[in-house]
């Protein structure tokens, strides 16, 4: 996996992704601790505030981004981004009202939204081979799962030595670091298309292409299964562990560290198998895994305490193998979905609607559980999961060729594109079919 390190590009960029990751981090440890401080008690429902916040940002911003990302020469654009970033890190100390958080949680959270499905793209393009691309979305399913267990323990031990404040320094540190390993090489820039329509038309570009293809149908009810399953371990962990079990919040760190654990020992395994067979099987046996899991928890939920605890933990696991299956190999469909010029959009697209999924998991998972206990929340959350599965698998074709036989108006205009790819009619041809402004439709038979 690699080898593919020795792409200095690649490299640079990877590098760059997982200090801005572990910067990130530490913020978040940091900003629970502010809101501490400023609120007190209320302090969740600042952070809660604060979340919701984030989500609105990543649904709402990206799109507009997407729609304006490749006319934008990528290097500095994404520099430009991890700027903006460090200057709301190093304003966050200096805050004394809630409402500051507010206001600079939007602008950090606006140019995440910006950098990261720009980013995104950009990869497919440093990594044009699909060996090479897969085994980057392996080591990109990694860092994040790395980042959510080293940079809590990384942050419980600075503090020891420093004040909560301090560690906002060391997500400036990283998001100019980032911005300094970007600059050090030079980046591929999509082919620009300039677009007639309107700013709505141009903004809703890439989800439209989106919604059109089958494929990324089936990976948005995926989006929605691995929002569900997650969901319930983001927020209900803690409840779980310290309210219904009456386990020492020590015992937190482990429970997620189950979830990582899983994710990441799919991550390492998944590029072997993806180089042999296609994406369809393994991320609706992922799904299923992650719905499979929840209704097990239901079971859990009831078991005596000294079984009650690893049932937990093996539950977790679970999860975590499922949501990886689901979600890691989802850039090669974006890839395969869109041609170089429309993928930032389409990637913003994905990055908006995932997001949108959260959206509605989040407040879900938290309300349920505060209301109804741990056995129903499984029990509704499993049920939504399963939902995607069943969606995604009708939405998505078992037979999903990339090069496919489609016929064209008979107008002159389309005669020099007929001519590319294999003519198959007077009016037909068959090649690498994405929808873009010559196919608005996907073809009928599949």
């Amino acid at each position: 996996m690699l080898d593919v390190l020795s792409n200095r590009t690649y490299r640079h960029l990877f590098l760059a992704q997982v200090i801005a990751l572990v910067g990130t981090g530490l913020a978040t440890v940091a900003l629970g601790l502010l809101a501490y401080d400023l609120a007190g008690a209320n302090a969740g429902s600042v952070l809660g505030t604060a979340l919701a916040i984030k989500m609105v940002a990543y649904v709402g911003i990206a799109p507009v981004v997407g729609a304006f990302a490749n006319r934008l020469p990528r290097r500095a654009f994404l520099v430009s981004m991890d700027l903006i970033r460090a200057g709301v890190a190093l304003s966050l100390p200096f805050v004394t009202e809630a409402w500051q958080i507010y206001i600079l949680i939007l602008l950090l959270q606006s140019a995440s939204a910006a950098f990261t499905p720009t980013f995104q793209a950009t990869i497919p393009d440093v990594l044009p081979e699909e060996k090479d691309y897969t085994r980057a979305l392996s080591l990109s399913r990694l860092a994040y799962d790395l980042e959510s267990l080293a940079s809590p323990a990384l942050a419980a031990a600075l503090l020891t030595v420093i004040g909560f404040h301090w560690l906002f320094a060391g997500t400036v540190v990283g998001f100019l670091a980032s911005a300094a390993l970007v600059i050090s090489v030079r980046l591929p820039q999509s082919r620009a298309v300039e677009r007639t329509g309107s700013i709505y038309a141009k903004t809703f570009h890439g989800i439209s292409i989106y919604l059109r293809t089958p494929r990324l149908r089936g990976l948005l009810a995926l989006n929605l299964a691995a929002a569900a399953a997650s969901s319930m371990v983001i927020v209900n962990t803690v409840v779980y562990v310290q309210s219904k079990m009456q386990r020492p919040s020590t015992d937190v760190p482990f429970a997620l560290a189950a979830f990582g654990c899983g994710s990441m020992l799919v991550a390492l395994l998944l590029p072997k198998h993806l180089d042999k067979r296609p994406d369809r099987p393994a991320m609706l046996a992922g799904a299923s895994i992650m719905a499979i899991g929840l209704f097990a928890g239901i079971t859990v939920a009831g078991l005596a305490a000294p079984v009650e605890w690893p049932a937990f933990l093996l539950t977790w696991f679970a999860i975590g193998v499922g949501y990886s299956m689901t979600l890691t190999p989802s850039g090669r469909l974006l890839r395969r979905s869109a041609g170089s010029a429309d993928r930032p959009a389409v990637f913003a697209a994905q990055f908006s609607l995932s997001h949108a999924c959260w959206l509605v998991t989040y407040p879900l998972a938290g309300q349920l559980g505060a209301a109804l206990g741990m056995a129903p929340t499984f029990a509704v959350l499993a049920v939504l999961t399963a939902l995607g599965v069943i969606i995604a698998w009708r939405s998505w074709p078992a037979k999903d060729h990339d090069v496919l036989t489609h016929s064209h108006p008979e107008d002159e205009a389309f005669e020099e594109h007929l001519a590319e790819g294999e003519r198959t009619g007077n009016h037909s041809h068959r090649h690498p079919f994405t929808i873009d402004d010559l196919h608005p439709k996907w073809p009928n038979h599949h």
